[in-house]
């Protein structure tokens, strides 16, 4: 199935890792312009150089940029501007998670996460709204969690967050549609990352049982969640949702949101 993606021109956020690095790499394979950004200098110039071998005739920008600063975010839609003229699709994807309860949340603790997962899709929305409107299957994909809509006690803080920033898509969906720009999400589950392979090597220091390999670990950590596929997906599975999404394959689709979670959601 073609996606409609070749020679569009898609940014996303946090693409040096992870989900985001997947997505820029699957856009890249489509035949899309990309442009990417990450906070880690360093770590997007070994990224371009790595994405540049693998697809050489791709067109692609890379910016160091925190998704939380304004005046960084104005400079990357400029570069974008400059080298694209517009774009068809904004993927905000930078983002992380916070583990604590109620009781031991502190205030501070609550602002930064209630600011990350809420100004890390409004400031680059802010910022690239200009670039959006007028163009063609124009979209917005933010990627969110299935906390939003199963909260876990562990995770209060972003819990509370991701339902936020789900109503926050609702509305931006209904507002957008005017201006012919789409809006949609997706929720994750559990999803293979750097941080298992952390705690992974963490639990074979230990020498706690089934630690065997890697996958067997993460076999166990799967079966312990009740996850229905009986396993942690790739990040590979959420991008391609994300293209889907973000291209004119999904052109009747706003407001909306795909659950990708391995049979984790528990709502109807």
């Amino acid at each position: 199935m073609d996606l409609g993606l070749k020679n569009k021109t898609v940014v996303v956020t946090g693409g040096t890792s992870g989900i985001g690095l997947a997505t820029v790499k699957l856009l890249l394979a489509e035949g899309a312009n990309v442009a990417f950004c990450a906070r880690n200098e360093s770590t997007i110039a070994e990224t371009l150089t790595q994405l540049e071998s693998q697809y050489p005739e791709s067109n692609i920008l890379a910016h160091c940029c925190d998704v939380l600063d304004k005046d960084q975010l104005a400079t990357f839609a400029n570069a974008i501007e400059k080298r694209f003229g517009h774009i068809n699709a904004l993927i905000n994807n930078a983002g992380g998670g916070r583990v604590s309860k109620f009781v031991d949340t502190t205030d501070e603790a609550w602002l930064s996460e209630l600011n990350l997962k809420f100004f890390g899709v409004i400031y680059p929305t802010q910022a690239l709204l200009p670039l959006l409107e007028g163009s063609v299957d124009a979209s917005i994909v933010c990627v969110n969690s299935l906390l939003a809509l199963q909260p876990e006690p562990h995770m209060v803080a972003t819990s509370a967050a991701r339902a936020g920033l789900l109503n926050l898509v609702q509305s931006m969906a209904k507002e957008f549609a005017c201006k012919g720009i789409r809006v949609n999400s997706i929720l994750l589950g559990t999803i293979e990352s750097g941080q298992w392979q952390k705690r992974y090597a963490h639990a074979k220091f230990l020498n706690e049982p089934n630690t065997e390999s890697y996958q067997t670990w993460l076999g166990h950590l799967a079966k312990q969640k009740n996850i229905p596929l009986a396993r942690f997906g790739h990040p590979e599975e959420p991008a391609k949702a994300l293209l889907y999404l973000a291209s004119p394959a999904s052109s009747y689709t706003t407001g909306s949101t795909i659950d990708v979670s391995g049979g984790m959601n528990k709502h109807i």
